[in-house]
């Protein structure tokens, strides 16, 4: 236990010892003496405009702790929306509501170490969450490289390794986004593909993602782009939006890539008018981050780790989902229904594409 942590334990008790004579007169210091024992974990998240936050990775990371932890523990969640200083205004909460663990999913990776060494300072443990954060105790994510590599693999196979490509990467402040970038390039350099243009979206904007795809066509004559390295769904629905405003037909797109299976991006997968996407488990992700900090917060082993970047970490495996593997991926995992994916405007494509069957 850190020397702060017990400073902090040293405070409560003499509190207790000050209040012993007003405990019999005064029901609620009963009440406030119990929530003390209350394990309390944060959860930040970085924003909400990519859909995986809100409606998966939070919900699963709270059910998760009620499962194992039950009323011995309390979650206090945040969201930055893509904001730093509001992030560290989060964590300043978080410490003021004595967070045993914060599990952290950083605005900005590479700026995020004064937030966990003033979380680390206050006796709190932190898991830097998908995006990796020198100093962590912990982190959790998928392999972002391979990530990338997997996206650049199948836009080669999917363009045949020959013409010009556009590429759109994420933000310069997400530390993943430079590993995509990398696995990206590793698989499309060593090809026949030539990048005719590429973009670091900031915020992972899918409207920049439109309005620089747009910018292109007025260099670049739509046939003359063979694929599109999208390293988002997000992205990918914004290049698609300026390639079909464009004039564009949505059955003649070229080919393009994405990440995190969004719903809009499975159905266009299903439809044909994106390629591929990257499945990364966030149930797997979101719950064994779940289990770790209720472990941290009770003292307990967190089970066996893996060293990346001097950090004990916990590194899961992304999968490509195209068309052919819709049922065996996101559907055998409940990620989505098939009702989910075949509304009435994919029905007609889902069953071509056997989804369901």
């Amino acid at each position: 236990m850190s020397s702060s942590k017990l400073k902090r334990g040293v405070v409560s008790t003499a509190a207790i010892v000050v209040g012993v004579g007003l405990l019999a007169a005064c029901g609620a210091n009963d009440a406030q003496e119990g929530d003390s024992d209350t394990k309390v974990i944060a959860l930040l998240l970085p924003e909400s405009s990519t859909t995986r936050y809100e409606a998966f990775d939070k919900p699963l990371f709270e059910a998760k702790v009620q499962d194992v932890c039950g009323d011995e523990c309390e979650v206090v969640y945040f969201n930055a929306d893509q904001d730093e200083a509001k992030q560290t205004q989060q964590v300043d909460s978080a410490i003021s509501q004595n967070a045993d663990v914060i599990v952290l999913d950083p605005v900005n990776g590479a700026g995020a170490g004064g937030m966990v060494r003033t979380a680390q300072e206050s006796g709190a443990e932190v898991i830097a969450y998908d995006r990796f954060i020198e100093g962590a105790d912990y982190y959790l994510s998928f392999d972002n490289e391979t990530v990338g590599r997997m996206q650049g693999e199948a836009l080669v196979e999917a363009t045949g390794g020959t013409g010009g490509i556009l590429m759109l990467n994420g933000a310069p402040s997400d530390p993943n986004a430079a590993q995509f970038k990398s696995g990206a390039h590793e698989a499309i350099d060593a090809s026949g593909l030539e990048v005719l243009a590429e973009y670091d979206n900031p915020d992972w904007s899918p409207d920049n993602a439109r309005t620089w795809t747009t910018d292109q066509l007025a260099r670049f004559d739509a046939g003359d782009i063979a694929g599109v390295y999208a390293a988002n769904d997000g992205q990918a629905g914004g290049v698609i939006a300026a390639l079909t405003g464009a004039g564009v037909d949505p059955t003649a797109l070229p080919p393009i890539t994405g990440q995190d299976a969004e719903l809009a991006a499975i159905q266009r997968i299903v439809a044909g008018e994106q390629a591929m996407t990257i499945y990364k488990p966030i149930k797997v992700e979101a719950e064994k981050a779940a289990e770790v900090a209720v472990a941290l917060a009770k003292g307990e082993d967190v089970g066996e780790t893996t060293d990346y970047e001097g950090v004990d970490s916990f590194i899961f495996d992304p999968i490509v989902v195209t068309a052919d593997n819709v049922n065996d991926t996101v559907i055998a995992d409940g990620f989505y229904s098939v009702e989910d994916i075949c509304t009435a405007d994919y029905a007609d494509a889902c069953t071509a594409a056997g989804i369901g069957a």
